[in-house]
């Protein structure tokens, strides 16, 4: 005689052992969803062109949030943060190992946990699309600023340069663009769940179905409206434009060891310009752009650094903007410097989001007890800049982000506010050997170009280096860790957008709008709780 094992459940019914297990399956099913919606949405980022798999993605978290309890939703979010965050931040552990890259991912997916929460909590309310993805931008925004004045790596507006939704940047900025898409996802969702419930026959609201739809329809129609905004005339005139990428002797964090190297490099190639120049191989530039970190040499304090970058500037002729490590009064600096054939250094800009861990290490004492190498690392903090940058070459306005401030919506912006007619962004990706960071460097300055309506240049150590036009196309670029030039002409650009003009006011006014989806989630408990206690 067989004996099938029995268990009781809730209702007081017999099921057996294998439903039982069975069941906890199923309790892992929105787990594992959630985990993979994550992944999903990294794969949508660059170098890859699936932006459109963002909407499946938040789709796909709505489903496994809408109705949970904060606990659950707390857990949800914080598996859904690990999907997207592991992968798309393993750049940041290439040279220093797994232990910097988890514990980055950690804390930053605390913040996608407590969106989660926020989620989770306005699901309940009608037209609870456009709160949650609210919700969403919120939690981006204080990702942005806080711990150590803010990571804005992996915002949603990131990942979508070669999306139909990309003109929207140029009403909004990254949050405006960041909004819409997730306002898309969750819509599709809703649409498909009230579809669903149509068809086991109950009873859909029209205002519900409303809802949804406008959820879905007004991100769409917002874009294809804004397109106008988004042109590459010039309005200022051209300019011919070269960018340099001399490339490294290794990569890695000791690309840096070989200092006059790097220099040389550099030197080398505005040479061969310069060459190519003289036999009409090449346009003469008005001026030329060298990367971040081009001349770690100090060339104030180095005669044979400041010998080198004079020769090459008067081998080709104009001016050229030189990314030096410099020191002043004993601070040290990451700073551009723009070289005059004539007259030498003219002008300068001092990095102003100087990146932690990498330039400046807070918490030394603590990291060092933690791991020594690390402190070695970062030797000397780097000092802050104050000023926006923008360099006046012969009437050419050239506003000035140095690599990893092209994530922050200020630090882009109040160069245009000065005056920039085009953009540049100096960047050093050789730390990070040929991984990913480079093209998802490259998508925010494409989607910075939108945003401002300004041609950006990228010239990078290693590449990828590029040359942006006003509407986000790429129209020249170099390899990975090759030496190269670049020149164009380009348009220069006075105007400003929406986005340019309003700053942060998007921003702060889906903040508003967030913390009253949240308050009226709560409120709505509350009250729900005092009925259900009476």
């Amino acid at each position: 005689m067989t004996v099938t094992a029995t268990s009781v459940d809730q209702s007081g019914q017999l099921q057996s052992a294998p439903t039982a297990r069975g069941n906890r399956l199923l309790r892992l099913v929105p787990a594992a969803a959630s985990a993979l919606c994550g992944l999903l949405l990294y794969v949508s980022f660059p170098p890859r062109t699936l932006w459109w798999l963002a909407l499946p993605a938040f789709a796909g978290f709505a489903w496994v949030l809408r109705g949970r309890s904060w606990k659950a939703a707390l857990g949800l979010g914080y598996l859904f943060g690990l999907g997207f965050l592991l992968p798309l931040l393993v750049w940041t552990g290439v040279e220093v190992g797994p232990g910097p890259w988890l514990a980055l991912v950690a804390i930053e997916a605390v913040f996608v946990a407590l969106v989660g929460v926020g989620t989770a909590a306005v699901s309940k309310l009608p037209a609870w699309p456009l709160w949650a993805a609210a919700v969403w931008i919120a939690g981006e925004a204080v990702r942005a600023r806080v711990p150590f004045r803010g990571f804005p790596w992996g915002k949603i507006a990131f990942g979508q340069a070669d999306g139909v939704f990309l003109p929207l940047a140029a009403v909004g900025g990254t949050p405006v663009l960041g909004f819409a898409v997730v306002l898309c996802g969750f819509g599709l969702y809703e649409a498909g769940r009230l579809i669903a419930e149509r068809r086991r026959g109950r009873t859909v609201r029209r205002a519900a179905a409303a809802a949804a739809l406008l959820s879905v329809a007004v991100p769409v129609a917002g874009a294809v409206a804004a397109r106008p905004l988004v042109s590459d005339k010039a309005e200022d005139g051209t300019r011919t434009v070269a960018v340099i990428q001399g490339n490294v002797p290794r990569s890695g964090l000791e690309f840096s060891a070989q200092r006059r190297a790097v220099l040389d490099y550099h030197v080398r190639e505005t040479l061969k310009l310069a060459a190519d120049i003289k036999a009409g191989k090449a346009p003469r530039p008005d001026y030329v752009l060298w990367p971040e970190n081009s001349s770690d040499i100090d060339p104030f304090t180095n005669p044979d650094a400041a010998t080198v970058i004079n020769g090459a500037a008067r081998a080709v002729g104009v001016p050229i903007s030189v990314g030096g490590v410099v020191e002043k009064g004993g601070r040290l600096l990451n700073e551009q410097i723009l070289w005059d054939p004539a007259k030498g250094p003219t002008q300068t800009y001092d990095k102003r989001q100087v990146q932690p861990f990498g330039e400046y290490l807070p918490l030394r004492g603590l990291v060092g007890a933690v791991n020594k190498n690390w402190t070695s690392m970062v030797r000397q903090d780097f000092s802050r800049g104050t000023e926006p940058g923008v360099f006046d070459i012969d009437g050419a306005k050239v506003g000035l982000a140095t690599c990893y401030e092209a994530a922050f919506d200020w630090a882009v912006r109040d160069t245009v506010t000065h005056g920039a007619q085009m953009i540049s962004v100096p960047s050093n990706n050789a730390t990070f050997d040929r991984s990913e960071m480079t093209y998802q460097q490259l998508a925010m300055s494409r989607v910075r170009a939108v945003e401002h309506s300004r041609t950006v240049t990228v010239p990078v150590t290693s590449g990828v280096s590029a040359v942006i036009m006003p509407d986000g196309r790429i129209t020249q670029k170099t390899g990975m860790f090759v030496p190269a030039y670049l020149v164009q002409k380009i348009p220069l650009r006075s105007s400003e957008t929406p986005a340019t003009r309003m700053g942060i006011l998007p921003e702060t006014a889906l903040l508003v709008v967030a913390a009253a989806g949240l308050g009226w989630a709560i409120g709505a408990g509350v009250r729900r709780r005092r009925s259900g206690g009476a």
